[in-house]
């Protein structure tokens, strides 16, 4: 009779019905003997078939294991004698169901291969459970598709649109939501940060003009936000509300994150020119009165983002007509000039005092204001550097350099000059 027919009720390590003995011999060199029978092992896996093709009752099968995965082996024994209804329920975690995989595709065991790609499919991984998967099922070929098809990388197109829709999320395009919805749009403001990590795909996104066109809208929101939230401020009739601080902080916030993505995607100049054409009005808030002793974070916060502008604009990585760049200037060097004492005072009196401007910002703002005079026609030059020379706070920001290069530079222009005319002058004899 053929052995494949045989119909008996088996049960695992059952030594009064085994027919075939598997031997697991692990590194240490110990056998351990398992009594199964035949009719399951050939239905179940075909490695088991090859190994019985010639079948003698009480023949014995040996597989070499490792001490890691000797209880999986011995797991994929016992599976093989369970009924295919009650195999999925009997995986229990990740990790041993990967260990069981890769033995059920090592010894051709179909239905049980099925069963754990269809569990690990389903299930959630964390962190650590994924990398497990990725380093063995990446070996398994075409058999572990269907698990690998969560983490498969998209198309451009749906790339664009996750990214476009998040940008919109991120921004409030289209009117802010609930209170609740905040935690989700930090979330979507970090992912799109994340998103823009430089990769293959990265280049082809940021250059796309519907993403562009959606950043810009976004840049336009935030702005237009922060500028409404400041306004409001001078109607408040008490501001040392926390909370009224930390809704205008929270419109700081996205301020400072778009102008960290924007950069990424070659749109600097965007908020460059929407930073300049609120500027005024920012500081017609921020210098009001009603906020002398009040709101350090969003004081200190507008000259983060001022420097910012400040450094873009002074190096050349945003290119300005000089009108723009001396309105720009004008607008914030007396803030500036005005707030660092002030911030400087109330660190020394208190301690703990949380809002300053550090050393490397101070040098930064510094560098860049010296840069942007440098770079304005030289009349301009002399109208900033004789208002600076006049001002009590001529150490910060200190212009000597600026200073020193225009003095160099007038005495050079006139030298260039009377050389050019004596040029002239002689050109003129000899012609006679």
């Amino acid at each position: 009779m053929d052995i494949t027919e045989v119909a008996k009720p088996c049960k695992f390590d059952d030594q009064t019905t085994s027919d075939v003995i598997v031997r697991l011999r692990n590194c240490e060199g110990r056998p351990d003997k398992f009594y199964t029978h035949s009719n399951i092992l050939i239905n179940k896996s075909k490695f088991f078939a090859d190994q019985l093709t010639c079948f003698e009752s009480g023949a014995c099968i040996e597989i070499h294991c490792s001490n890691s995965n000797y209880d999986y082996h011995v797991n994929l024994l016992r599976l093989l004698y369970l009924p295919s209804d009650l195999l999925l329920e009997s995986l229990v975690s990740v990790k041993s169901a990967v260990e069981i995989l890769q033995l059920a595709v090592q010894f051709d065991c179909e239905e049980i291969t099925k069963v754990c790609v269809q569990y690990l499919e389903a299930i959630p991984w964390e962190d650590k459970e994924e990398e497990i998967i990725l380093k063995a099922v990446s070996k398994l070929g075409q058999v572990a598709m269907p698990i690998l098809a969560r983490i498969q990388p998209v198309d451009l197109k749906a790339t664009k649109n996750v990214f476009v829709s998040a940008v919109r999320f991120a921004t409030s395009i289209g009117g802010p939501g609930p209170p609740f919805v905040d935690d989700l749009k930090t979330s979507a403001q970090e992912q799109v940060e994340y998103m823009l990590t430089k990769d293959a795909e990265t280049p082809l996104v940021t250059a796309d003009d519907e993403v562009k066109s959606v950043m810009k809208m976004g840049l336009s929101q935030i702005c237009s936000s922060f500028e409404k939230g400041l306004s409001s401020l001078l109607l408040e009739p008490d501001l040392t509300s926390g909370t009224l601080e930390d809704k205008i902080m929270h419109g700081v916030s996205d301020v400072e994150w778009i102008s960290n993505i924007l950069p990424k995607m070659d749109l600097m100049k965007d908020f460059v020119s929407s930073w300049a054409e609120i500027s005024s009005k920012i500081l017609v808030v921020v210098e009001d009165k009603k906020l002398d002793s009040s709101m350090w974070g969003l004081k200190t916060k507008v000259i983060e983002m001022t420097a910012k502008v400040l450094e873009a604009v002074g190096y050349g990585s945003v290119i300005l007509p000089s009108p723009c760049r001396l309105r720009l200037l004008k607008t914030w060097l007396p803030y500036i000039r005005k707030m660092k004492p002030l911030l400087d005072s109330k660190c020394r009196k208190e301690t703990d005092f949380p809002y300053k401007m550090d050393e490397e910002l101070c040098e930064n703002i510094e560098a860049a204001i010296v840069q942007l005079i440098l770079a304005l026609p030289s009349n301009h030059q002399a109208d900033i550097l004789a208002d600076w020379l006049k001002t009590e706070q001529v150490k910060y920001p200190d212009l000597s350099e600026a200073f020193e290069v225009w003095c160099y530079r007038t005495k050079s222009a006139k030298r260039r000059l009377l050389e050019g005319s004596l040029d002239r002058v002689g050109n003129t004899t000899l012609s006679l």
